[in-house]
């Protein structure tokens, strides 16, 4: 099966700015004892084995020890409830990782797949700040952070990172409420990361 997606996602963890989990990937501990962690995506253009995926969201909710390469990741994915039966199936492969690609490659740390639920999916980005709302699951938005001491107001960027995409923008949340497939957290004012994504297999 021949797949690719691309568009934007952003997310939001309760490690402080900015988050050792991915910027480490995945060899420094979280700075908790858990990493609760959501992350949305706002896939603007795809086709997963000819079904067209484009204008659709996705989010993904997981609960990880503070060294996420110990494994044991619990997973729940949100599909959106605009997409025909075809599409979130398709959806819930490639982000669940059935069909290869960058969640594939995270398989063996899942332990958990907490399934997965359809609900409505506001999702919105204006290249600053971000913010998605899934019905009472989830609330988040978060804004990339502009040092005061640069001229170029061009915004703190990470790079080498490699998933969700190579270089991510640093960021805070303002709201961060998760509560679904027995998760619940809220991670206001604690760190973000957002970039534009491209993935295929």
């Amino acid at each position: 099966m021949a797949w690719h997606v691309e568009g934007t996602y952003f997310e939001n963890c309760n490690c402080n700015m900015v988050c050792p989990c991915s910027t480490s990937g995945l060899t420094a501990p979280a700075d908790n004892e858990r990493c609760n962690a959501a992350l949305a995506f706002h896939v603007d253009s795809g086709d997963v084995d000819g079904v067209d995926v484009g204008g659709l969201n996705v989010c993904i909710v997981g609960d990880a020890p503070a060294l996420m390469s110990d494994g044991g990741w619990k997973l729940g994915i949100l599909l959106d409830s605009a997409a025909s039966k075809e599409q979130a199936e398709a959806l819930g492969a490639v982000f669940g990782g059935q069909v290869g690609g960058p969640m594939a490659d995270l398989g063996a740390l899942v332990g958990e797949m907490a399934g997965s639920q359809t609900l409505d999916i506001t999702y919105s980005d204006d290249g600053r700040q971000h913010q998605v709302k899934i019905g009472t699951a989830v609330d988040m938005k978060v804004e990339d952070f502009v040092s005061p001491m640069d001229p170029t107001e061009q915004g703190i960027r990470v790079s080498g990172v490699g998933f969700p995409a190579d270089t991510l923008a640093a960021g805070t949340a303002s709201k961060g409420r998760v509560d679904v497939f027995g998760m619940s957290w809220d991670n206001a004012g604690k760190n973000s990361f957002s970039a534009p994504f491209a993935w295929s297999a």
